[in-house]
């Protein structure tokens, strides 16, 4: 068994580290393309990290126990409702972004706006990690160290800005728009970080409620919860996958 986990954005697969440093499961962290390395020619929208994250599915060998966070989570979920026998279970946080009747947040309405996410992120490239009035800058008021901000900036690159502008402009109006889903095959886990402000905790539970899946919360962590406490983070995704 497996523990496979993929990170969202801005982030690189690293932002998994400290938990599964804490996890004693084996597990990897997959690195998405254009994000800590080169985009891929012909990567265009979600559909090709879909079909990237199904390659590498495939050709891990044993049962993989798939955990998402932000728009892994997406992928993730997508894994579970489409090809759900490449899994023996999944977790996901934010899970309400993948219900039908979600609305995006204001990043993301901001980044799938022509020439303001262009120039969003040409400001972002530009400041750098180490401004404190920047985005990597104001990321401790999300609940992690400033040295995690920092370092999460320091991958920032144009592969990333880019990667990040064409995700969001093939998920409208929302991802269930392309990526409607009525069941899991495989079971799953419904993070719930109360103090997430990315996520709509009853649109959680509704996404969980639909897909038989279990519901956790993780009291009074944020967005980047695997960041803020890693042995939180182990410990349920342990007991998750204990479980199975």
């Amino acid at each position: 068994m497996t523990v496979v986990f993929v990170h969202g954005v801005p982030e690189t697969a690293a932002v998994w580290d400290a938990l599964r440093m804490r996890l004693d499961r084996d597990s990897v962290a997959l690195s998405l393309p254009g994000f800590g390395s080169p985009l891929p020619a012909g990567f265009e929208a979600k559909e090709d990290w879909e079909r990237w994250l199904v390659a590498e599915l495939e050709a891990m060998p044993g049962p993989v126990d798939l955990v998402g966070h932000d728009w892994g989570s997406l992928l993730a979920l997508r894994i579970a409702t489409a090809h759900g026998d490449l899994v023996r279970s999944w977790a996901v946080d934010v899970a309400s972004v993948s219900h039908p009747d979600y609305a995006w947040h204001d990043f993301a309405r901001l980044w799938q706006t022509p020439g303001e996410g262009e120039a969003w992120m040409r400001a972002t490239l530009d400041t750098g990690p180490d401004d404190p009035a920047g985005f990597f800058g104001q990321l401790p008021a999300f609940g992690i160290g400033t040295g995690e901000a920092k370092a999460m900036g320091a991958a920032f690159d144009e592969a990333m800005a880019e990667s990040i502008l064409r995700l969001y402009r093939s998920a409208q109006p929302n991802v269930h728009a392309d990526w409607a889903w009525t069941t899991a095959q495989a079971p799953g886990l419904v993070l719930r970080p109360t103090a997430d402000p990315f996520d709509d905790p009853a649109l959680a539970a509704d996404v969980a409620a639909r897909l038989g899946a279990t519901v956790r919360d993780l009291p009074g962590l944020g967005h980047f919860w695997m960041l803020q406490d890693p042995a939180a983070g182990a410990e349920a995704v342990r007991a998750w996958v204990d479980a199975r």
